[in-house]
Parts: C-alpha cells; sequence; structure tokens
C-alpha cells in the first residue's frame, strides 16, 4: 500500500486534477489519497486557503462576505465544470462554507481553524467525485471519521498517539481508493484544529504511518529536492536520496518541499518517503529514508531561513550561577514562545526566536522579566538574523568542513554572527545578517558543490 499527498499546486485547476487522477490510476496500490486546498493557478493568482482567511477575518470585523464567498465557490465550480462533475459539487461547496460562516465567531482561533480547512475537506469531496467519475472504486473519509485526534492548539496543532489504531481501524481494510483531507482533525472534545500552515504533508505521513504503508509519496511541483534553493542558486544539482535526519535539518532551516513536523511519523514507523512531481511522474524525485551510503566528507544540501532575532545575555560568573539557563528558557516557555537555539559561552548566552513569535509587545514584557529576574550585566536584542545549515551524513567524523565552510562565508566577505554544530554532527549552523544570506549561501554551493568555481 502507498500513501500519496497531493499539494495544492497539484489541485490549482481541472487540469491538474485530471494528472492527479492519472497518476493515481496508473498505481493500484495507491490506495490512500491525501489533499491539499487548490493553490495558486499562475503568477498572481491567490491560493484558496488565503482566500478563506480573507473570508474569516472578514466575518470577525462584522463586514460583508458574500463576494469572498462567491469567489471560493466559483475556484471549485470551474474545476467542477472542467472535469463535468455534477452541478451540486459546487452547491455543496457553498453549503459548507454558509454553514461554517454560521457558526459563530465567539472563539476567534477556533473559527479561524474552521474556515481554513474547508479549503482541503471541499477538495478531498471534489477530489473523490473526480476518482468516481474516471470509474474507479473512491470514497471520501473525513478526519472525524477516520479518527485524526490533535490536541487543542489551534493553528499549531500535534498529532495525538491514540490517532493511530484508530486510523488504522479506518483505512486498514478499506476497498479501494480513500480521499482523505489535508491539514485538520478533530481534539477529543471534538474541536476542529488544524497544524501549521502545509500541515497536509502530516497528515499523509501520519496516514502513512498509521497502516504501515510501504511508501509515501509527497507529489508537489518540482522534479526533485535540490541541495539549494533555485531562487538563490542557478540550476542547482537534485538530490536522489537523502535520509530522514538530513531531511529533517533541512526542512527546519528553509527546505519547503516538505513540512519539517512530517519527517517524525515517518521516521518512527520506517516508512521511505518519495517526493515527487505531478506534472513529470515518470521522474524518479528523491527518496527519504532511514539509511543511506555516502561518501565521508559529502554534503548532502544547504538551507537558509530568514527571520530570525536574538537576545543576548551577558552576566560576570554566570556558569556558577546555578539554574539560570533554565530560568532564562523558564521565561520563554511561560510568555509561550519557543527558541530555536542557545549558543552560550562562559559569562553569556544568546536565545535565538523567530521575530514572528516576538512582537514589539511580547519582547518589551520578555526583556523585562529577564532583566527584573536575572539581573544580568547586559543585554540587547538583534533583528533581521537568518540561518544557514549546511548537512551531511558524510560530515561526521570528517575534518576540515568548518574551515572550508568559513573559509567560503570570509571570501564572500560574510560575517558569522553565530556558529554551531549539531551533537549528531551532520549539520552545521551560521547566523548571518539576512543582507548577507543569499551570497553567503551561493558562496558555500560554490565551496561544497563547485569547487572548480570556488574563489570566482
Amino acid at each position: 500500500m502507498k500513501v500519496c499527498k497531493f499539494g495544492g499546486s497539484s489541485l490549482a485547476d481541472a487540469a491538474q486534477v485530471r494528472k492527479v487522477c492519472d497518476i493515481v490510476a496508473a498505481d493500484p496500490a495507491r490506495r490512500i489519497v491525501v489533499v491539499s486546498a487548490p493553490g495558486r493557478r499562475h503568477a498572481g493568482d491567490i491560493k484558496v486557503t488565503d482566500l478563506l482567511i480573507e473570508a474569516a477575518e472578514l466575518r470577525a470585523a462584522g463586514r460583508p462576505t458574500a463576494a469572498k464567498i462567491d469567489e471560493i465557490v466559483a475556484r471549485y465550480a470551474a474545476i467542477a465544470a472542467d472535469l463535468d462533475l455534477p452541478d451540486a459539487a459546487a452547491a455543496g461547496v457553498r453549503a459548507d462554507l454558509d454553514a461554517r460562516l454560521g457558526a459563530g465567531t465567539g472563539d476567534p482561533a477556533h473559527f479561524m481553524d474552521t474556515m481554513k480547512a474547508a479549503g482541503e475537506d471541499n477538495c478531498a469531496r471534489l477530489m473523490a467525485e473526480a476518482l468516481q467519475a474516471r470509474g474507479l472504486q473512491a470514497r471520501y473519509l473525513g478526519p472525524r471519521d477516520g479518527g485524526l485526534l490533535l490536541s487543542e492548539e489551534h493553528g499549531q496543532a500535534r498529532i495525538l498517539p491514540e490517532s493511530y489504531d484508530r486510523l488504522a481501524a479506518a483505512l486498514g481494510d478499506a476497498v479501494g481508493i480513500t480521499v482523505f483531507p489535508g491539514f485538520f482533525g478533530f481534539s477529543p472534545a471534538g474541536k476542529l484544529v488544524t497544524f501549521s500552515r502545509g500541515g497536509s504533508d502530516i497528515t499523509g505521513a501520519v496516514l502513512a504511518a498509521a497502516v504501515n504503508a510501504d511508501l509515501y509519496e509527497n507529489f508537489t511541483d518540482v522534479d526533485s529536492v535540490l541541495v539549494a534553493d533555485p531562487g538563490i542558486v542557478d540550476h542547482p544539482r537534485a538530490i536522489g536520496e537523502l535520509t530522514f535526519r538530513e531531511m529533517r535539518e533541512l526542512s527546519y532551516a528553509g527546505f519547503n518541499v516538505l513540512h519539517d513536523e512530517a519527517i517524525m511519523p515517518a521516521v518512527h514507523a520506517g516508512i521511505p518517503i518519495c517526493v515527487r512531481s505531478t506534472d513529470n511522474p515518470a521522474a524518479p524525485g528523491t527518496r527519504i529514508v532511514p539509511e543511506r551510503t555516502y561518501e565521508p566528507g559529502q554534503v548532502v544540501g544547504i538551507s537558509s531561513d530568514a527571520g530570525f532575532c536574538t537576545v543576548l545575555l551577558s552576566k560576570y560568573l554566570m556558569n556558577r550561577e546555578l539554574g539560570f539557563g533554565r530560568r532564562v528558557l523558564q521565561i520563554f516557555e511561560e510568555e509561550r514562545i519557543s527558541y530555536e537555539h542557545m549558543p552560550s559561552g562562559i559569562d553569556s548566552l544568546s536565545v535565538i526566536v523567530r521575530q514572528d513569535d516576538f512582537d514589539e509587545a511580547r519582547q518589551e514584557h520578555v526583556l523585562r522579566r529577564i532583566r527584573e529576574e536575572l539581573e544580568p550585566d547586559d543585554m540587547d536584542i538583534e533583528h533581521g538574523l537568518a540561518l544557514i545549515m549546511i548537512v551531511g551524513e558524510g560530515m561526521r567524523y570528517t575534518v576540515g568542513k568548518a574551515a572550508q565552510a568559513v573559509g567560503a562565508l570570509a571570501a564572500a566577505g560574510v560575517n558569522i554572527e553565530m556558529m554551531n554544530q549539531g551533537a549528531s554532527e551532520i549539520s552545521m549552523m551560521f547566523g548571518v545578517k539576512e543582507v548577507d544570506r543569499r551570497r553567503a549561501v551561493r558562496s558555500l554551493y560554490r565551496a561544497f558543490f563547485e569547487p572548480e568555481r570556488e574563489g570566482e
């Protein structure tokens, strides 16, 4: 059995949906299909999920939503019409959206999740009808009936362990093709909750683990995972195979091909993942596996992400003050701010957080608490930090990789704000100013993948 997930670009219009139907029909092992909401049809277009967010914001503000709902319904209606599906398909979308809008906005976070989830839910129903119209035995199964239980954390939900047995019971003996909407599930209390944006990848991985699938196929708009961002590096090399550990490291720092939280369910179940292209399904794609063979010193990829800031603390004899680091992190925990990294020295430490989680009001509150409760000698905050990851199983026990990276950054005139090597030794992280990010990635790519061009 294979579980296959299709992203928004694969479902943007009827032509793309036909490709999905062809891919599913081509392999009888593809018995579970997970779908995202329809994405952009062309440059300048808007994703259905973003339209739903706009509709929810209008409703919450007490403003008319009719025009926005018409726009959303029209997206589904165009797909249904081009596929020669019954008019009832589009009518069902409108009825569903009207019901969600009428549910009330008393709990803003729950209301927003309820509206956002409409994209995947209605797309799954439409996809099941499209497969049936092709003469395939297909059914829609939603997260409530399927047993997908999540923590009640709106927009940031996590899978609950009891989900796996429930999903296995609902899916294991199913006949034909089951189409399952991604991105959302239900709390034990019955409230709809969503994963973070892009969470349909997580749904696919969870379902694959639940049914002990032979393979989890993640179809997207690229032929394979590339060693670097093609928006920064011209024509970067493709990656044929990498490990779960490597993909997790790369996904964390900007590899947007696969949601970083989608790795763990497959890891725990030992199920390989294959990232493939909907537009070119004959291409082998990139396999993500538990273990692989590699050359000593081999780097598999370079990723980068912007939007970080650093809280810098210094205090004389900090290393002698028992529990200082724990109390710093406790303040961030109590303010519900996740930290990304915490490099430290003898009398200093830095806490790196995402700027989106650290608005001005929260920043002032956290800094005030640190100042009052920990009495540092000095404290500052720096914005505009980018993180760059260099990843590869072959880096373990290999001398000179850090020197090679530092040399490449120096040659590009990039100052290193922070450097850290993971305990597993398969990754190195560098913090640089956001303005230097693109130059840094290009120089590192030349150093590790085009050494003959180094120094250009």
